[in-house]
């Protein structure tokens, strides 16, 4: 089974898609600068204490304040007080904790007013990113993820991840940390860590030591509201999650990212380091590799899958619905039964697909074909769980009801993913009535009459496949664009761009 990674650096944003056997699963969106990712840590100021919601509101420089729940505190926030005051007070000589006197842990049922109050500055990291018209979620419980590890302050416990179930691997990883972590720090060993050498989980854990380092030297200095650590790129985020020796390529067509990309896999997995490679072609990336296509037949309204058969997607205000529709797909050799399981285990895969692309959090209700029987349900639901077992994200899936409905929760640290698939008329903007002022020919070609005063090189431009046709179409003497470069006396060449729309065009060069 093989994965691929494909990196789209544009203007503003970096666009990256993750490929299973050429199948886009996941699409992730990143602007230049991201502020308040999920990782990102803060020196914030606390600005009300709300005893009814047994919460605060942090000033961490967004917008809207962040919301920090008593819950999301964690039992050492005392502690960290402590050492963030002193830090920025400079009287801490360093950033151990092997001599550091932590406070007391705080209640589980507590108040927050009895830990907080206004106008105190503590060390935030965001949970989960700012989502329409809500800040970011906070916690002080702070952790900093590695490859193979999560390095956790204030804490002494060391546990390993539930899918490592090898008692022996348990026992041996367990006394390794222990030997090697630093005093006042715990330790979460991930999935990935199962038989790595002690030499390689000692590097990834004197990174992530140095991590904590870099705060403590950056809280003398940093002022309030201001970002003390940032998270890796997103690109970064994912090959340190995901990466394993089933991923064959990253394709990338940003020279900085690719040589950001060669240097973090140099450190992490250095055998992966030649499957980085360097996209050139003009054609823009994601048009290239099929992927622009994929994309605007996943976002929409309605998902088609094999044999006609498709899904509807419904988003309200309260939860996700999902209808499974078998379409056309009937065999007249099975009963309705086995009709409707054949088309149910189809939606399955496709469902858990289109959670991961979404990036669809919250309550997820999907609507199965009906089935009568109970041990198709039980199919059904166990094959759900297999199917989802690959997502990241928190989640939580109850058996098909009597009715055929899967009731699914799944957790959400970042805005949804949404693509709208829909665009209005290019002729007539959705108003019904046609400008006569739309002369796009015209209009290219005033504007390449100006490319040739400020331009003594080929004039390059991208225009809707359709348009490039129009233009190219016919022998090359008798075409649009010859006309033009007789006229300019210039060489213009025009290319297909799938990303825009029919009345837009774009200089390339």
């Amino acid at each position: 089974m093989k994965f691929e990674l494909v990196i789209d650096s544009r203007t503003n944003e970096v666009v990256i898609a993750l490929l299973k056997e050429g199948k886009l699963i996941e699409l992730h969106k990143e602007k230049h600068n991201n502020n308040y990712s999920v990782g990102d840590i803060y020196l914030g100021k606390v600005k009300k204490i709300v005893p009814g919601l047994n919460a605060s509101f942090v000033n961490v420089g967004h917008e809207k304040d962040g919301f920090l729940h008593y819950l999301d505190l964690g039992s050492q926030v005392n502690s960290f007080k402590k050492f963030s005051d002193k830090a920025r007070d400079n009287k801490l000589n360093t950033a151990s904790l092997k001599n550091f006197r932590k406070e007391k842990d705080t209640l589980k049922e507590g108040k927050i007013q009895d830990v907080l109050k206004s106008g105190d500055h503590i060390l935030v990291q965001v949970s989960k990113e700012p989502i329409s018209s809500k800040g970011p979620r906070l916690s002080t419980e702070l952790s900093f993820a590695g490859r193979y590890m999560v390095l956790i302050p204030f804490s002494e416990r060391v546990s390993i991840s539930q899918k490592i179930q090898s008692r022996e691997e348990r026992t041996r990883l367990k006394k390794l940390i222990h030997s090697i972590k630093p005093k006042g720090f715990g330790v979460i060993i991930r999935t990935v860590a199962k038989n790595k050498k002690v030499a390689e989980l000692d590097k990834d854990l004197k990174n992530l030591y140095k991590k904590w380092q870099s705060i403590y030297k950056k809280l003398k200095t940093t002022k309030i509201s201001e970002r003390i650590h940032g998270e890796l790129n997103r690109s970064s985020a994912i090959l340190r999650d995901i990466l394993n020796s089933e991923f064959s390529k990253i394709h990338v067509n940003n020279i900085e990212l690719y040589s950001e990309l060669k240097e973090y896999l140099s450190r992490i997995s250095p055998d992966q380091e030649k499957i980085v490679k360097f996209y050139k072609n003009k054609t823009p990336i994601f048009q290239k590799m099929g992927i622009t296509q994929q994309v605007k037949s996943s976002f929409g309204k309605t998902a088609t899958m094999k044999n006609g058969t498709y899904l509807v997607i419904e988003h309200t205000e309260a939860l996700h619905v999902i209808d499974v529709n078998s379409g056309k797909k009937v065999d007249s050799n099975k009963n309705q039964e086995a009709n409707a399981l054949a088309v149910n285990i189809i939606a399955v895969d496709e469902v858990a697909r289109q959670l991961r692309l979404r990036d669809m959090g919250g309550i997820i209700v999907v609507d199965f074909i009906d089935l009568h029987n109970s041990e198709n349900r039980k199919i059904i639901y166990e094959r759900m769980v297999e199917a989802m077992r690959e997502d990241k994200a928190k989640h939580h899936i109850l058996p098909l009801t009597k009715f055929g409905l899967m009731q699914i929760t799944r957790q959400r640290v970042r805005p949804e993913m949404k693509i709208d698939t829909m665009e209005k008329c290019p002729m007539c903007s959705g108003n019904g009535k046609i400008d006569s002022s739309l002369l796009l020919i015209e209009t290219i070609e005033n504007k390449i009459k100006i490319l040739t005063k400020t331009l003594d090189k080929e004039i390059k431009i991208a225009t809707h496949p359709f348009v490039a046709s129009h233009i190219n179409k016919g022998l090359f003497f008798n075409s649009i664009r010859h006309s033009w470069i007789k006229k300019f006396k210039r060489k213009i060449t025009i290319t297909p761009d799938e990303r825009l729309h029919l009345l837009q065009y774009s200089v390339i060069n």
